[in-house]
């Protein structure tokens, strides 16, 4: 009699203790539903907040543009390279807005301009592809002919090379790369576009393409960020944000003054900047405070403080 009650008591508990772990799985179920529920809604709500600040922002950045592009004297291109490892920018709660690519905007940008001496970038690019491959060195004549040519923005060395290889070699590597071509046409200026030289610097920002050497990368960079006419993009920029650096390549040739650059913010950030522009009685560098204003608003629209907050008309 002792051993049934013993056994039925036993059950009772088992049944009790079945019960209790029943309940605590579906407790855990249901509080860890619902916090992987609000995890997903967290996620999807910062996702679409980043979306939101970034469509308002490249509206906003087209509608400029497009207002400072219509006549076809001007174009300009765009493109954002994202912040750089461990700066500010990079840790701050708006770094997914400016991950890299993700702002880019072009107006009149494909469309064949005077390219005045920014096709010097063309011949850097060539030069250190013929270096890949073997047939470039840094020896004294070549490097007194990079720092004239970029410091200076002297004709003669890149001439030599034009003359050396030929236009329609260089032409043919042009398009090798997705960019421009023909650039050089004989007895016409140079022309290209400003979403080609975009490309271009997107290569040398990022060490891609025929920059892949860092040690040459930086010695064309450094050369840029020497470059003496700085009365565009560097001014601009730096009257938006002071101790923003700028590594750019200038063009001047009658009515056109152009300017492509690669830009980095006191926060980290960097972005591409690329201004052609002509006309309107333009001569000498009488252009370049234009493109100063252009590139000062460019970097107010996209990185000020109420960036993407709200649709503005231009």
């Amino acid at each position: 009699m002792m051993k049934n009650t013993i056994v039925r008591q036993l059950k009772k508990y088992m049944i009790i203790i079945l019960a209790i772990g029943l309940c605590s799985i579906f407790l855990w179920h249901h509080f860890n539903g619902s916090s992987t529920k609000t995890a997903k809604s967290s996620t999807n709500t910062t996702s679409q907040a980043v979306k939101r600040r970034q469509t308002v922002i490249k509206k906003n950045l087209t509608n400029y543009l497009n207002s400072v592009t219509k006549d076809g004297t001007v174009s300009v291109s765009f493109y954002n390279l994202g912040a750089t490892s461990g700066s500010t920018a990079s840790k701050s709660k708006y770094a997914d807005v400016y991950k890299e690519g993700s702002l880019e905007v072009e107006s009149n940008a494909h469309t064949a301009q005077t390219a005045a001496s920014t096709y010097k970038l063309f011949i850097t690019a060539f030069l250190m592809k013929q270096k890949l491959n073997g047939n470039f060195t840094w020896n004294t004549t070549n490097t007194n002919g990079f720092y004239s040519m970029i410091v200076n923005s002297e004709n003669d060395y890149a001439e030599s090379q034009l003359t050396s290889y030929g236009m329609s070699t260089i032409d043919a590597f042009i398009k090798t790369q997705g960019w421009y071509s023909p650039v050089f046409v004989s007895g016409q200026d140079a022309t290209t576009t400003s979403y080609s030289l975009e490309l271009l610097l997107k290569d040398l920002a990022k060490g891609t393409g025929v920059f892949t050497n860092q040690s040459d990368r930086s010695k064309i960079l450094k050369l840029m960020g020497e470059q003496v006419y700085r009365t565009g993009i560097p001014t601009g920029v730096a009257a938006a944000n002071k101790g923003t650096t700028v590594q750019d390549k200038v063009g001047f040739l009658n009515d056109t003054n152009n300017d492509a650059a690669i830009v980095t913010m006191p926060n980290g950030q960097r972005y591409i900047l690329v201004i052609m522009t002509h006309g309107h009685g333009q001569s000498g560098f009488s252009g370049f405070p234009k493109i100063a204003k252009i590139a000062k608003k460019v970097q107010t629209i996209v990185y000020g403080a109420n960036a993407g907050t709200k649709v503005e008309s231009y």
